[in-house]
């Protein structure tokens, strides 16, 4: 009997700790979303800012890559933001669908831990 009371309690503390490190879990996703989501927001600042010819796929790349550094929940929110702003910009800016497909290339490669550099123009300044 006291084997059985045992067992039952320590299920309840098992689950109990697997809860709470769900919760945990739960929380750094989150923060990790919000830090992407300010990552993407940075770089989209920085390329408005620099209005340098020919950089936004740099930037792309680059908020994709930064935001996907923090973990899970930030390239949760790279992807989210990425695939939201292709979608109004071909639905609605009619850039057309080379520039969504190159954008979104640029996307990806930011996401998976390419080098950003890889679209850096020539002569952009050092400060970004």
């Amino acid at each position: 009997m006291r084997l059985c009371v045992c067992l039952v309690l320590l299920s309840f503390a098992l689950c109990a700790s697997a809860r709470l490190s769900s919760i945990a879990e739960g929380g750094r996703f989150v923060w990790d979303a919000m830090g992407g989501a300010w990552d993407m927001f940075r770089a989209y600042r920085d390329m408005r800012e620099a209005n340098y010819r020919n950089s936004d796929k740099y930037f792309h790349a680059r908020g994709n890559y930064d935001a996907a550094q923090r973990g899970p929940g930030g390239a949760w929110a790279a992807r989210v933001i990425s695939d939201a702003r292709e979608n109004w910009q071909s639905d609605v800016s009619g850039r057309g669908a080379e520039d969504t497909r190159a954008d979104q290339e640029a996307n990806a490669w930011g996401r998976s831990g390419g080098d950003p550099n890889r679209y850096r123009p020539a002569g952009l300044p050092s400060k970004y």
